[in-house]
């Protein structure tokens, strides 16, 4: 029988095993089935390159190790040719090969007495825990070469440095924080040994999904190992794990159905419960009330943002909300129809100014302002009014009328279709199944975030850029009207009394 050919471990399939043996074993064994990125992920690639790219103007007159990954013989000649030029103050990309592990360090430094520091490159605002397995194989395989590392640490971003809109200051964007004894305290050779064994093996490890589906990344084998729970499965209850979640299992109740009555819930979870076992809509008694306070001429109002990893315009930081697009349907009393305003910023300048002052002509001075998740709008609001202090009171008035339908909705309603959430893309399909998201180009806010970029950054001809402006318009436009739609179905909502319980009488709910 002629041996099997080891295989190498890269620092990815490294850190696969390290999250979850069953990933490395099918990365290696059956890498067809992950599929492709879909525009976040690839989006999210794009802007840790871009980070890394940033990230080696820090060292002047470092060199980059040009082959591709795939030319790797290349790229280790390379890299032992600038190891040995002295006059080279840094490394990128260098490329190392020791017993079977193959490696590309982001940033090599050198050091006084032939020692070298290593560096990755990450682009959170913080060192991870899981960061430091990228360093320590790394750190292995680089010693094993006979490098002598002095340090290893994590390259990230500063979340308090603010921007000048002029030239970034490297040496406050980012901060290297040394993890040289977290790396030197893992045990890498045991690890590489056992996802050696793994891959020995003539099947995949019998490993049952857990929170390492997830944790700390999503495996792109999740759909294969978890498969998809049945209408009604308990973990469709809201917040509902740790020990509850272990309880109902242990017991035999993986319906919602089966759930007994004396079983300790919270009380958003008993009417989950409730709704599921009698298939009827839970209604409190006082949704009514919560409504009855609403002030004409009423705004329906959504705004859309971007957080870039490297901060774009003068003064914002690593992550920092950009808002680019803003919807608002008006009804300016009741039974009036409805009047619709946009706003979308469509070059690479800073929209943020243009955003505001479009944004407080529209909503005049009086009425409600109607949002869902009250939050993500009053920060974008207090950031743009900290900006901006002339429209310091303008704002101030418009966060005092911001009036928030989730609560409302996770208070006074629960409809068995919410599938235990209470966002707006699970509740309007529930309330108002005839207004819908499917078919549109851009149907989420990661989707927009990512359209956005296309529009003001990307090389598109002028009928691409129309073809996203409409769907970004059209996406933002759905979520107020959305909005709008769910009032309306939540003032049609009526109580009915059945052995206790509230449900409503509204037809097809």
């Amino acid at each position: 029988m002629q041996p099997i050919p080891e295989i190498v471990i890269s620092k990815s399939k490294f850190i696969a095993g390290v999250q979850c043996l069953k990933r490395l074993y099918f990365q290696v064994y059956e890498p067809d089935v992950t599929g492709n990125l879909d525009d976040p992920d690839s989006a999210r690639f794009e802007e840790g390159r871009e980070v890394g790219l940033l990230a080696r103007k820090a060292f002047p007159g470092g060199v980059l190790v040009e082959q591709e990954f795939w030319e790797v013989e290349a790229a280790l000649a390379g890299t032992a040719s600038l190891i040995e030029d002295e006059s080279v103050p840094a490394v990128f990309e260098g490329t190392f090969r020791s017993e079977g592990v193959l490696v590309r360090a982001d940033i090599l430094e050198r050091q006084p007495g032939g020692r070298w520091r290593l560096i990755e490159v990450k682009s959170s605002v913080e060192p991870k825990d899981h960061y430091l397995y990228d360093l320590a194989i790394q750190y292995h395989a680089l010693s094993g070469c006979g490098l002598d590392i002095s340090s290893a640490g994590i390259m990230h971003l500063n979340r308090e440095y603010i921007y000048d809109g002029r030239e970034y200051d490297l040496g406050n964007l980012f901060m290297i924080t040394d993890l040289t004894e977290e790396v030197r305290a893992i045990d890498v050779p045991a690890l590489l040994k056992e996802q050696r064994a793994v891959l020995a093996d003539s099947a995949a490890p019998d490993i049952q999904p857990g929170d390492q589906c997830m944790n700390p990344y999503e495996c792109e084998f999740f759909s294969r190992c978890n498969t998809a729970k049945p209408e009604g499965h308990i973990s469709f209850l809201p917040n509902l794990r740790g020990k509850k979640l272990q309880d109902l299992l242990e017991g035999g109740f993986h319906s919602i159905k089966d759930i007994p009555d004396d079983f300790l819930l919270t009380e958003i979870q008993r009417r989950n419960c409730d709704a599921i076992q009698t298939g009827r809509t839970w209604v409190s008694e006082t949704l009514q009330e919560a409504l009855a306070g609403l002030q004409y001429p009423l705004y329906f109002m959504d705004f859309e943002s971007l957080n870039p990893a490297i901060p774009r315009f003068e003064g914002t930081w690593p992550y920092h909300q950009i808002p680019f697009q803003w919807s608002v349907h008006r009804r300016l009393e009741p039974g009036a129809g409805l009047d619709h305003f946009e706003f979308l910023a469509t070059d690479s300048e800073d929209p943020r100014r243009d955003f505001i002052s479009s944004l407080c002509e529209t909503l005049g001075q009086h009425g409600h302002i109607i949002v869902y998740n009250a939050s993500f709008e009053s920060q974008r609001l207090s950031q743009l009014a900290d900006r901006f202090p002339e429209f310091r009171d303008r704002i101030e008035a418009i966060k005092v009328r911001l009036w928030d339908l989730l609560p409302v909705v996770r208070n006074h309603v629960y409809h068995p279709d919410f599938h235990g959430s209470f966002s707006l893309k699970s509740v309007l399909p529930a309330l108002v199944p005839d207004l819908t998201y499917e078919g549109l180009e851009v149907a989420n806010g990661a989707d927009a975030g990512v359209a956005w970029e296309r529009l003001v950054r990307g090389n598109l001809s002028d009928p691409e850029k129309e073809r996203l402006k409409v769907a970004l318009l059209a996406y933002c436009e759905q979520d107020t009207l959305a909005m709008v739609r769910v009032l309306e179905q939540l003032r049609a909502l009526r109580v009915l009394s059945d052995n206790d319980q509230k449900y409503s009488d509204a037809t097809g709910l």
